[in-house]
């Protein structure tokens, strides 16, 4: 028995570096994904990121920080590489179980990081276009322009071209139509010219266009005028509207022919 003992007490003895250097690195590891995770929240804080979206991130890193030195100081005592590699099949096999809602999460992540659009952008993606309501780690809900509420996996969002139509501070609003030959189209395109600059939240830079583009039907021409208009205060559909409505006062007030639309030929 005094030998057993003995021989505990060398081993106990001899083990006492390795648990200070345990309970360093674990120690080391505790102050390190605090400090990382502390400095996430304030980077995504000030990205204007969801306050909850922000903690998810932060604990997650934190906690993955805290399990590999917890690894770390555990490989101190026996080696824990077997038990590693059980666990990364374990993991493959669920990883691979549950690779679509995986791929969203991630997604998601890297969404909510380089926010190439925010809650309240107006945005164009896989053929949706309308208003950001929600960015969650799965799945983006936006509402059409025509009252749907849409929700989009955020893999597939993030697989795709994404439109901001939020960002993009000048929008251009272009009127493809047709006159009734004239033998004065330069009035044609003063009149244009004029109508649309009493359009609201019409910018004078870049420059309005009005370009003949062909000749028509019935010794008619075709043109195209284009305008900018500043987005923040009015939409596309709306500033077209009120230019179609300025065309039509100017064009009546000077006395000229009322343009028409150009009807494409069905395919």
């Amino acid at each position: 028995m005094q030998e057993y003992f003995s021989v505990l007490a060398e081993k106990v003895v001899a083990s006492i570096p390795n648990v200070f250097t345990a309970l360093i690195i674990f120690l080391i590891s505790l102050y390190v994904a605090k400090w990382l995770g502390n400095l996430v929240k304030r980077v995504l804080l000030s990205r204007n990121t969801a306050s909850g979206v922000t903690h998810l991130l932060a604990d997650i890193l934190r906690w993955t920080i805290i399990v590999f030195g917890t690894i770390t100081a555990l490989q101190r005592f026996f080696n824990v590489t077997a038990f590693l590699a059980g666990l990364g099949i374990l993991g493959f096999t669920i990883g691979f179980a549950l690779q679509s809602i995986t791929q969203n999460f991630v997604s998601g992540i890297i969404l909510l990081i380089q926010q190439p659009f925010t809650v309240g952008d107006e945005i164009s993606v896989i053929g949706f276009e309308g208003v950001v309501l929600q960015i969650n780690l799965r799945t983006t809900e936006m509402q059409t322009l025509d009252g749907r509420i849409v929700i989009l996996p955020n893999a597939e969002v993030l697989a795709h071209a994404i439109v901001n139509y939020t960002r993009a501070h000048r929008r251009r609003v272009d009127l493809p139509m047709s006159v009734s030959s004239v033998k004065a189209p330069e009035k044609v395109r003063a009149a244009l010219l004029d109508a649309m600059k009493d359009v609201p939240g019409y910018v004078a830079a870049p420059a309005p266009v009005v370009a003949f583009t062909n000749f028509g039907v019935s010794s008619s021409i075709e043109l195209l005028a284009s305008f900018w208009v500043d987005s923040s205060v009015t939409t596309v559909p709306f500033a077209k509207d009120a230019a179609l409505l300025n065309v039509k006062d100017t064009f009546a007030a000077r006395k000229l022919p009322l343009p028409t639309a150009i009807v494409k030929p069905k395919e």
